[in-house]
């Protein structure tokens, strides 16, 4: 895991152009929509990608983590993750976040001045962080399994023996990551539910999923821990050409989360007083269809050819940056778009070329500075 893999780089590509997706046209979806034109399919979309994208980017962060912690010192290591992950998300924090939510401080008829916008995020709060919380989280996993490595290298071995195993049969690493990751799961929602947030500043992190990312986080690990060209990911696995099975299994589960979904918001008299059984069904629903989905997007891309994904091969190098930086040019193009007489469609779209394009554009700038590419 420790050279480029052209699969690996366009999943992780392709993950970051549905994060663009996803804020793109979340204000014009049915439930909690931020502006008048709607078009329920858009949930469909969203509701999709938030079950399943995040602990994906963990999974395949985890790839690399030991070969890395292998190269460097510890002390390397924790300084290349600090230019890599806590500078970005640091200029991103201070500045970038603040500047993509002051469009929708602008919506208030009271709205203040970017200065004391700015001010009082930062000192009174709310201060949060939009989508780089990932990045902090990120940090975090990274340096407690720099902390494991110090004490014990070999902890990923029986996740790699699961891995050697899954080169010619998959479904024996599926089960355990999904037993794993529902076992991190289903307490912790049950526990917290789904809407709370561990918080202090701009660092947060969703209660509920904390430990199902510290979980695909430490399988990824545990396929990068050696032997990954005759792991699951290796050229020739079976995982490459059973994309079709993996996507049957994604759509089964996620039907199940549709049907869930349906019942609570067309059925129950009251969409806030669930019953205990639904909790429970949702919890299992969830984590099942995060793995289901993560096996079918590394499929998919490993069973490709190079040629099919020729615009994600061109932004590979920038995905990085646009991920930092998307959510500014999105919610402005949204702020500018709110109001006018345009479909849903119309304002998703231009959200996501704009959103996509800025940011492209933005980090090809960035990385041609002295320097930069060690960052972005």
């Amino acid at each position: 895991m420790s050279g480029r893999n052209i699969a690996l780089d366009c999943a992780r590509t392709a993950l970051t152009v549905l994060v663009v997706i996803h804020h793109a046209i979340i204000p014009y979806t049915y439930y909690g929509h931020a502006d008048a034109q709607t078009w329920l399919g858009f949930d469909g979309i969203v509701l999709a990608n938030d079950s399943f994208f995040m602990a994906a980017f963990f999974f395949l962060s985890g790839l690399f983590v030991w070969p890395s912690l292998r190269r460097k010192s510890t002390s390397q290591f924790l300084a290349d993750r600090a230019l890599r992950l806590a500078l970005p998300f640091a200029v991103a924090a201070l500045l970038l976040m603040p500047l993509a939510y002051y469009a929708l401080e602008l919506r208030r008829p009271d709205h203040l001045g970017f200065a004391a916008f700015w001010w009082k995020t930062v000192t009174v709060g709310p201060w949060p962080s939009g989508p780089v919380w990932f990045v902090w989280v990120l940090l975090m996993f990274d340096v407690l399994a720099a902390m494991i490595y110090r004490v014990a290298p070999d902890s990923p071995a029986p996740i790699n023996r699961l891995s050697l195993s899954g080169y010619a049969r998959p479904v024996v690493f599926f089960i355990a990551f999904a037993a794993v990751t529902t076992l991190a799961y289903v307490p912790m929602r049950l526990c917290f539910g789904p809407s709370k947030w561990f918080e202090f500043g701009p660092l947060s992190v969703q209660a509920s999923r904390v430990l199902l990312y510290a979980a695909c986080f430490m399988f990824g690990a545990g396929i990068g821990y050696g032997h990954s060209e005759r792991g699951l990911l290796g050229e020739g696995n079976a995982l490459s050409r059973q994309w079709g099975r993996w996507a049957l299994a994604a759509l089964a589960a996620y039907s199940a989360i549709v049907a869930l979904v349906y019942y609570r918001r067309g059925i129950l008299p009251d969409p806030d007083m669930l019953p205990e059984w639904w909790e429970i069904a949702y919890a299992f629903a969830f984590p099942l269809f995060s793995a289901a989905m993560t096996f079918a997007v590394l499929a998919w891309f490993m069973g490709s050819k190079k040629s099919r994904a020729p615009l994600l091969d061109a932004m590979q190098p920038s995905a990085y940056g646009i991920f930092l930086i998307h959510y500014v040019p999105v919610l402005w193009m949204q702020h500018w778009l709110l109001g006018k007489d345009l479909s849903a469609f119309s304002k998703a779209g231009l959200s996501l070329v704009f959103g996509l394009g800025v940011s492209w554009l933005a980090t090809l700038v960035l990385r041609s500075l002295p320097g930069a590419k060690r960052v972005l």
